[in-house]
């Protein structure tokens, strides 16, 4: 980068805030292509120009720099953080302590490029007020598109009360996220609409990390599936689905869910379901490689955590390449808070090791993730646009381990980070 940078001109007009960035090389996420020396114009939180002409006086120049869309992750926890004592903390942490944490967390995010999430299952429901506070300007983070609490059933992955001796946690409600039958699959999806969530997650399948035996049994019937799925839509809600095991995942897909998280166990089949449907996969290769990896170690989950994630963990990544070869859409997802928050761009190279383009691999971190969100105003560098952008000092096509460590982060035309300037 030119050692001659201007750092921030802030001009102040009629419009708001004003800023103007050169970049060398710009990424096209909707043609999965760099486009060379582009001119950025931002108005307040908004892209107003794109353009190859220079004729405005310019606040940043990265003309010797690779700019990007900000980066956008499909799967988060923000409320947590995996670790040894895990297990312990919803005995010991309370809605303030877990709150606290996801500031943190979601900063860490933010400065690591993504600058928009979708969190998919919380804790006290405080990635709402996350969600709020970072809007209203309190704190910083990414854009959260949250589900708040996850939709489970009975015992099931995500109960509350999962692991618990009987009479130690109170009974569980649709209030809570826990339902049995589709009159309470109902109530719980408006009692989400009530708490202030984007979007709704449901566990269709048992997980790893939950202390049940199974990993991939199908825990919803097709009557919740389908009563939780009509409500939804009544309300405008989009559908996450949690699912490894393979029937599962059939009844939520064939149910209308929007994604699917992790798909463990996919096979053929699921794949030409999915492309029937148009349902999104959420690989989430950084939480299987996690989880492999520490049931290795003596202790760090307890044995029925252990079992399933020795078993589910290693296969992540050939599902992924199953549905990546069959053609089933793609959206980056890390599952972090299973592994440590501002770590996420790690996802890519899972992705490229498994025969994904760097490319299509930003492609699935922008554009498509946008595209799953809903939102057409983030993963995009365009008019209209909010002004997300991230900015690299190496081409990440020729690299894309280049993504792990940004230097330059902004979010709605506001500087977060830029090392250039130290």
């Amino acid at each position: 980068m030119k050692k001659t940078l201007t750092i921030l001109l802030i001009t102040l007009s009629g419009s708001g805030l004003a800023l103007n960035i050169s970049c060398g090389h710009l990424f096209d996420s909707e043609q999965g292509q760099f486009i060379d020396n582009q001119i950025i114009e931002i108005d307040q939180e908004t892209i107003v120009r794109v353009s190859d002409k220079a004729d405005q006086t310019i606040d940043l120049d990265f003309s010797d720099n690779y700019c990007l869309p900000g980066l956008i992750d499909s799967h988060t926890h923000l409320s947590s953080q995996m670790g040894p004592d895990s297990y312990i903390g919803k005995f010991t942490l309370n809605a303030a302590d877990v709150t606290l944490n996801a500031v943190q967390y979601s900063d860490r995010t933010l400065r690591a490029g993504f600058t928009s999430v979708r969190d998919l299952g919380d804790s006290f429901g405080v990635t709402v007020a996350l969600r709020n506070a970072i809007k209203a300007g309190k704190v910083d983070g990414p854009r959260i598109f949250t589900s708040g609490k996850s939709l489970a059933t009975t015992g099931g992955h995500a109960d509350p009360s999962n692991g618990y001796r009987h009479g130690l946690h109170p009974p569980t409600t649709p209030g809570d996220g826990v339902i049995n039958g589709d009159a309470e699959a109902r109530r719980a999806v408006r009692q989400h609409y009530q708490d202030g969530t984007d979007l709704i997650k449901i566990t269709a399948t048992g997980g790893v990390l939950s202390q049940a035996s199974s990993g991939d049994n199908s825990q919803f019937t097709n009557d919740e599936l389908n009563a939780i799925i009509d409500i939804a839509r009544d309300y405008g809600f989009k559908v996450a689905a949690h699912a490894h095991g393979k029937a599962g995942m059939k009844r939520a897909i064939e149910a209308g869910v929007n994604s699917i998280e992790h798909g463990s166990y996919l096979d053929n089949e699921i794949v030409k379901l999915m492309k029937k449907h148009g349902t999104y996969l959420v690989p989430t290769l950084m939480a299987g490689d996690f989880v492999a990896q520490k049931a290795k170690e003596e202790g760090y989950f307890p044995p029925v955590v252990a079992k399933k994630a020795a078993t589910i963990g290693p296969i992540m990544g050939a599902a992924f390449k199953r549905a990546y070869d069959g053609g089933v859409k793609i959206a980056f997802g890390t599952d972090s808070g299973v592994s440590e928050h501002g770590r996420n761009a790690e996802e890519f190279a899972l992705m490229v090791a498994q025969g994904m383009s760097p490319a299509e691999a930003i492609v699935a971190a922008t554009k498509s993730a946008a595209d799953l969100i809903g939102n057409d105003k983030i993963g995009v560098v365009k008019v209209g646009g909010y002004a997300d952008m991230v900015v690299v000092t190496s081409n990440p096509l020729d690299d894309i381990n280049t993504l792990t460590d940004i230097p330059v982060v902004i979010k709605g035309g506001q500087i977060v980070k830029n090392e250039f300037a130290d």
